[in-house]
């Protein structure tokens, strides 16, 4: 069975399809599994690790008062880097990624484990708040997959 990743490196390359990263929590592994296979220079356009509140504003045009009203890791934030990186690199989809990869960090409301991811693909755009579970390493493999997974179904086949 393909992964997928394999699955999406075809879905991109066959729809002539671009796509932008940019990555909080994920520190570069999601723009590193897309990168992965030969050829993936036809699609990939840009990853931005934007780790601190201050990439955030500066680079992903993320306004402080989103992160001020509802923290850099919300589906807010999501959402707006996803849609704010694709209109950035000009690409035809993006992935984003943010929260609490741990050990440190968790928050009263937000355990370690907690990452909302987005995706957009034409003008569709979505972002979703999962719980994951484990260590550091885990926890980001986790929602690089399930990012993946959240872009693959926007993509058509």
């Amino acid at each position: 069975m393909k992964s997928t990743i394999q699955i999406l490196h075809r879905k991109l390359s066959q729809n002539k399809m671009t796509i932008a990263v940019a990555e909080s929590c994920t520190g570069g592994a999601l723009s590193r599994l897309l990168t992965k296979y030969p050829g993936s220079s036809l699609y990939f356009a840009l990853g931005v690790t934007a780790y601190s509140n201050k990439a955030k504003v500066k680079f992903l045009q993320i306004p402080q008062k989103t992160i001020d009203c509802y923290g850099a890791v919300s589906e807010v934030t999501a959402k707006l880097m996803a849609k704010n990186i694709k209109s950035i690199a000009q690409t035809d989809c993006s992935l984003s990624t943010t929260g609490i990869a741990g050990p440190a960090g968790a928050l009263k409301n937000k355990p370690v484990g907690t990452v909302y991811i987005g995706a957009c693909a034409k003008n569709k755009i979505i972002s979703k708040k999962f719980r994951f579970s484990g260590r550091r390493a885990q926890i980001i493999n986790q929602a690089c997959l399930q990012a993946l997974k959240m872009l693959k179904q926007l993509i058509p086949d």
